[in-house]
């Protein structure tokens, strides 16, 4: 087998579970607590109670509301029966103030136990307990005055926007409008308001159709304009809309969400910058590139993701980025470290990345920060000047 066939096979398994290592065949995926103990893991207590997401670092309170949306402009590409392109979208904000309003809920039970069950760790990772992680944002509080800038988050294929709550939390509390998205139908389970919960048809239809990844980078690119026209048009949404700045709007993402980013800049022009953490790249950059828009690749230090890698996609679009960029890739870093799961797989004592949890938090929340500082705020560049001896784990690439 040629190695760009072991990377497309790869590359098709990350889609599909989003590359998160919480399903390895270990014993902790049958949930006994003696195989965790041996593994160093926690013991069987600690397991049964939530654990909290990190503090936001920035100075602000953080406010949450949840927003669902129907395109109904758009067949959905997965139902085509249903009414319209359903999405769902967590806003994170500076808050007016500390307290007042319910702690923000993580995520519904269907959701965590969907997950969870669609990872194959769902003996490992009880869905009451995934529910119930702790956040730090206050359900449908005043936000603070001001107009701030707005970052569109998608987190990875078959998994849920809440997966990217620490990073959403943290940007929030600096000063941002985060807007994280949930596709429909793409994640193993996205609970509607009115209690319906949709499950991932396209994880079938990439795995046993042979439907191509660019169809899902197209489809989130359509997504993100319904959501900026629902957040910035003139009958806003949110009632709190006024506060965003519309000349000021970046996205992020995770996996095939990363991949999603660059898609959505290239069709969009009110997206003025990028970031793609650890995601292949399933389709070209049209031949005007990003007119000039700055685009951050932040990854895995290994095989896959230096230049020259098992992921061709990065080396191909690199010159295709016509702005300002970066290649970063962090060093002990994993798939899943660039989300929420580091934190989770330490607490119920499944297999983890070398790099630490706590470290794969900061690192993450410190660069895609300084990236939106630099390109919506004209802040200075930071840790994306160069190597710095407080981030040893972080090389930058320069193929």
């Amino acid at each position: 087998m040629t190695r760009m066939k072991r990377f497309t096979r790869a590359a098709a398994a990350a889609v599909l579970v989003c590359s998160l290592a919480l399903s390895a065949g270990t014993a902790a995926a049958s949930g006994t607590q003696s195989a965790a103990g041996a593994r160093g893991g926690v013991d069987a207590r600690a397991a049964a109670v939530p654990f909290a997401l990190p503090v936001p670092t920035g100075p602000h309170p953080v406010g949450s509301t949840v927003l669902p949306l129907v395109d109904r402009s758009r067949t959905d590409p997965w139902v085509p029966t249903a009414d319209g392109r359903r999405l769902m979208v967590t806003l994170h904000y500076p808050a007016a103030r500390p307290g007042g309003g319910a702690r923000a809920p993580y995520a519904t039970r269907e959701e965590a136990r969907r997950l969870a069950e669609g990872l194959g760790v769902g003996a490992a990772m009880p869905a009451d307990v995934l529910a119930a992680t702790r956040t730090h944002s206050r359900s449908d509080v005043r936000p603070a005055p001001g107009r701030r800038p707005l970052v569109l988050l998608s987190p990875g294929f078959s998994v849920s926007r809440w997966t990217l709550t620490h990073l959403a939390e943290d940007l929030a509390s600096r000063g941002y409008v985060v807007a994280s998205v949930d596709h429909a139908y793409e994640s193993y389970g996205i609970t509607l308001p009115g209690g319906e919960t949709l499950g991932c048809v396209a994880c079938a239809a990439l795995d046993e159709q042979g439907v191509p990844g660019s169809v899902v980078t197209s489809t989130r690119a359509a997504d993100m304009r319904f959501v900026l026209d629902r957040l910035t048009g003139p009958a806003p949404a949110w009632r709190h809309a006024r506060v965003i700045d519309t000349r000021r709007i970046g996205m992020a993402g995770h996996s095939i969400g990363g991949a999603s980013a660059a898609t959505t800049m290239a069709a969009d022009r009110r997206v003025d910058a990028g970031v793609n953490m650890d995601g292949a790249f399933w389709a070209d950059l049209p031949a005007e590139g990003l007119r000039g828009r700055p685009f951050l690749m932040l990854g895995t230090h290994d095989e896959v993701h230096l230049p020259g890698g098992l992921d061709t996609t990065w080396d191909r679009i690199w010159p295709a980025l016509d702005g300002w960029k970066r290649w970063l890739t962090v060093a002990g870093a994993r798939h899943s470290t660039f989300s929420d799961f580091p934190l989770a797989e330490r607490h119920f004592g499944l297999p983890a990345a070398d790099l630490a949890p706590e470290r794969a938090v900061h690192l993450t929340r410190a660069y895609v920060a300084a990236f939106f500082d630099r390109h919506l705020r004209g802040a200075p560049e930071g840790p994306l000047e160069g190597p710095a001896p407080e981030h040893p784990e972080v090389h930058f690439q320069n193929p």
